[in-house]
């Protein structure tokens, strides 16, 4: 059995590819919904259907026994339902479904002020809010919707991203917070033109640089899942609808010779 990544476009990829770059000896699964990309502007409800559609689809039809539902929009809307329906099925036969939001605010939670860019959905959630709050009650979580960024990220453009970039992170600067979550698994293509908007020494929680490890700790204290796990070394990347740009990012991370499917969900 696999381990499935799951994003609503090629912003997962990056998680896909750290978690890769640290445990290079399991089979993988990438599923990004490219056709109906992006989540943030979504109903909560439709979040939660298109999510139901990916698990379902790597679970029933790529044999995942392990799914990382690598976006946030998805993460704060869908999976807390979804983990609750899949503990209803009998021992064994349900897929074990993670999200990335958590483990984001428990890096925040380390902060006394934190500003937070993401989508609309996931800032209409006050997920980050809720979350960080739980594990650090006096913490003053500062969010802004970066609508924009999602769209420029699919379409590889960091330059016109810039702009917008200067303009979603402005409130969050005033505040003077010490810390900025990317909250979208898009946002770490712009890390870079990121790090030269903010002051120097400003923290940036990129999800990329702790879910692989937090993952490789799940698995170590989950030994009935890692057994599971195919080690081959094998990685598919299917999506849902393909560009010029998809193809490329595809090629860059994880290799010339792997080629993207087209799938239905």
């Amino acid at each position: 059995m696999r381990i499935g990544i799951f994003d609503s476009g090629v912003g997962g990829l990056i998680i896909a590819q750290a978690i890769r770059e640290l445990m290079p000896e399991y089979d993988y699964v990438y599923l990004g919904d490219t056709k109906r990309v992006p989540y943030g502007n979504r109903s909560h409800e439709a979040v939660y259907q298109f999510t139901k559609e990916a698990v379902n689809y790597l679970s029933r039809k790529k044999s995942c026994a392990l799914i990382v539902v690598a976006c946030n929009t998805a993460s704060a809307r869908a999976v807390a339902r979804i983990q609750k329906e899949m503990a209803k099925m009998p021992e064994g036969k349900h897929t074990k479904v993670l999200g990335v939001l958590v483990p984001a605010c428990e890096e925040a939670a380390l902060h006394s002020r934190v500003g937070v860019l993401a989508t609309v959905g996931t800032v209409t959630s006050r997920s980050f809010v809720t979350e960080i709050k739980k594990l650090n009650a006096k913490c003053r979580v500062l969010q802004n919707p970066a609508p924009i960024l999602v769209p420029l990220a699919e379409a590889g453009e960091s330059e016109l991203a810039k702009p917008f970039l200067k303009k979603y992170l402005e409130p969050l600067l005033k505040e003077r917070v010490e810390a900025i979550v990317l909250g979208c698994t898009h946002y770490p293509i712009f890390k870079e033109e990121i790090k030269n908007l903010i002051p120097k020494g400003m923290r940036i929680i990129s999800q990329d640089e702790f879910i692989p490890k937090k993952l490789a700790d799940y698995l170590e204290r989950h030994g009935n899942i890692k057994k599971k796990l195919s080690k081959s070394g094998k990685v598919e990347i299917l999506l849902t609808d393909k560009t010029q740009n998809i193809e490329d990012l595809t090629r860059a991370w994880f290799g010339e010779n792997l080629e993207s499917k087209i799938v239905s969900l």
